[in-house]
């Protein structure tokens, strides 16, 4: 049966023959590991998505969590499924073998991910979530913190957020009011209002541990006096065990348009005066200690975006497919037999559209994961800098390229449904629901390009940016090495892109440095422009790898053709949009800017 998470071959190809995951056993720290191995991983994940998580998805959406004054409900295939998570090892796969642990690359558990998001986007948060919060403890965590929190989380018995947003602070993190005062035995009591929280409450597990950003008595203003604090739902004695509830209350739901099954929280800490917790890190450093877990929760970010719209169009496709309507446009016979609509050249459109687009973000995705690898485990100390390095340049574009760009794939979706996609008996209404959030999670999509443009192209002068480009002409040359005329035209227009994007760069660069305002006021215009170069350079990979395994005989003839086409219509239709974004870019475009408030 054809999976309606995610195109297996795809998935196969974007591991194996776009990153060439199966490189990764190399390294001493995943020796124990094969391409079989994780292969049979991938495996077991996907029919854990399908068997405990795809089911409940539209029943979660249309019963989501309710509060009534003491505690929250859910529907119960919620627990069943992170407890089955949980279970499978999937919580603590990533870590090391003392930590139950399977050692697994961030490749191949981005992988495994991304087949969760895919079935079940709401349900499946409450588990990365927890495993996000793990990860920056095991970071910045002392060891007894260590040994008395994670644990219980990686079992799945314990569960993880991040507060941060504030009423009066959401993006504008250092100006939240949240304080945590010294109690004099290593604790410090925390007293503020959190909102937007996601699993901020429920009764999945024995405990709730919340990372929670507060100012300590006289620190600096702004983002250098915020620190981060461990602040359980019922606090954790010496021995890491769970005991009487700390002052932290829930004072409501929030009721968002998807994202359904995950309760989105507003949180009082301290209402009481009896909140609680322990600082994580160093003082005044807590956003530096938050960024590890928010830049990975912006890769989370990309990937659900990505696996939203990859479902949907997998769903678009089978209904189009299925679905008879019309003839052929030079028909003359009025009774002859309707044809399915992915006959009509327009239908077909949209779905190289929503192809080029997903299987380009996921390629991208992929991407990311094993550059976070690299910079983790690869031999080389220069290769791991250099690692660490592009992931911090592409971060942006990871997180909220897709985000927007994958969510017309989403509302294409709908499109080729035609009325029935605006109903609830078909999904993909609800998927672009859940999609639409991506846009602000982890930080909106200009504020995405305010720190591509403002900072990371920027990052070491330049040279992070001159290290992409190297990257990029190498792929160019591997691209008209293979022979092939149309892959060298999409080289060569790629390598002219760039060029374009580095002088665009390089004026904005210049007026930025005299002007802030007027050199980042189009700065989410760059990230678009630039967004879609790095996608022009993922296809570019990706019509080389199927060039060559369709001339190996290793990849199906479909969906050679299929990638082929979808790089065609990348390079032919949606590159050439850039165009008109340099424009407005380099004549330094002030209308947004120049608008007066009392104009709207």
């Amino acid at each position: 049966m054809t999976s309606m998470l995610i195109n297996r071959e795809d998935l196969d190809f974007l591991l194996f023959d776009l990153v060439q995951a199966e490189t990764l056993v190399t390294r001493d720290r995943y020796a124990e590991h094969s391409a079989d191995t994780f292969r049979a991983i991938i495996e077991a994940a996907h029919t854990l998505a399908e068997e405990k998580f795809a089911p409940h998805n539209r029943k979660a959406d249309e019963n989501e969590p309710t509060f009534d004054g003491e505690r929250v409900h859910m529907i119960p295939e919620v627990a069943e499924a992170v407890k089955a998570f949980a279970d499978g090892g999937f919580m603590a796969a990533p870590h090391d073998e003392e930590w139950g642990g399977m050692q697994l690359p961030i490749t191949i558990n981005q992988a495994c991910l991304a087949l969760f998001r895919a079935a079940n986007v709401g349900s499946s948060a409450y588990s990365f979530l927890t495993s996000a919060n793990a990860n920056l403890i095991r970071a910045f965590g002392t060891e007894s913190q260590k040994q008395r929190f994670l644990p219980p989380m990686f079992e799945g018995r314990w569960f993880g957020t991040m507060a941060l947003t504030e009423p009066h602070a959401g993006s504008s993190v250092p100006d939240i009011r949240t304080t945590a005062t010294p109690v004099g035995d290593g604790t410090y009591r925390i007293k503020g209002n959190k909102i937007f929280i996601s699993g901020g409450d429920h009764e999945l597990g024995e405990n709730i541990v919340h990372l929670v950003l507060a100012r300590l008595p006289g620190a600096p203003a702004g983002a250098r006096g915020i620190s981060l604090f461990l602040v359980p739902k019922f606090r954790v004695d010496a021995d890491g065990k769970p005991g009487a509830r700390n002052d932290v209350a829930l004072a409501g739901l929030i009721h968002k348009m998807g994202y359904r099954g995950t309760t989105s929280t507003m949180l009082n800490f301290g209402e009481n005066d009896d909140c609680i917790g322990e600082l994580i890190g160093e003082e005044n450093r807590g956003l530096t200690c938050m960024f590890h877990m928010m830049n990975e929760a912006r890769i989370g970010v990309g990937m659900g975006g990505t696996m939203l719209a990859y479902t949907a169009y997998l769903h678009a496709a089978e209904y189009a497919r299925t679905r008879a309507q019309g003839r052929p446009i030079e028909a003359k016979d009025p009774t002859a037999p309707q044809v399915p609509i992915i006959e009509h050249a327009d239908v077909r459109r949209m779905l190289l559209i929503q192809k080029s687009y997903v299987e380009g973000a996921l390629g991208l995705c992929f991407y990311a994961a094993r550059l976070a690898d690299d910079a983790r485990t690869a031999p080389d100390a220069a290769e791991r800098a250099d690692a660490e390095q592009l992931l911090a340049l592409l971060t942006p574009i990871v997180k909220s390229w897709p985000a927007q760009f994958c969510l017309e794939a989403n509302h294409l979706a709908i499109q080729i449904h035609g009325g029935y996609g605006y109903t609830r008996e078909y999904p993909v209404e609800q998927f672009y629901r859940d999609n639409r959030l991506n846009a602000l999670h982890e930080g909106t999509h200009g504020i995405q390009g305010i720190d591509l443009l403002g900072r990371k192209v920027a990052l070491e002068d330049g040279a992070v940016l001159a290290l992409l480009r190297r990257r990029i002409a190498a792929t160019a040359d591997s691209a008209r090495a293979c022979g092939n005329a149309e892959l060298a035209s999409h080289a060569d227009a790629l390598q002219a892109e760039w060029d374009t994007i580095a002088e665009t760069t390089t004026q904005l660069r210049a007026v930025t440095k005299e002007d802030i305002r007027r050199g980042l006021a189009n700065a989410s215009v760059y990230l678009d422009m630039f967004g879609h170069g790095v996608i022009a350079w993922i296809w570019l990979q990706q019509a080389v790898a199927a060039h060559q395994a369709q001339q190996a005989g290793t990849r199906s003839a479909a969906f050679c053709a299929g990638k082929l086409a979808a790089a065609r219509w990348f390079f032919n239709c949606e590159l050439p949009k850039a165009g008109p974004q340099h424009a407005l870019l380099r004549r330094l475009d002030a209308t947004a800017l120049d608008a007066q408030a009392d104009w709207f």
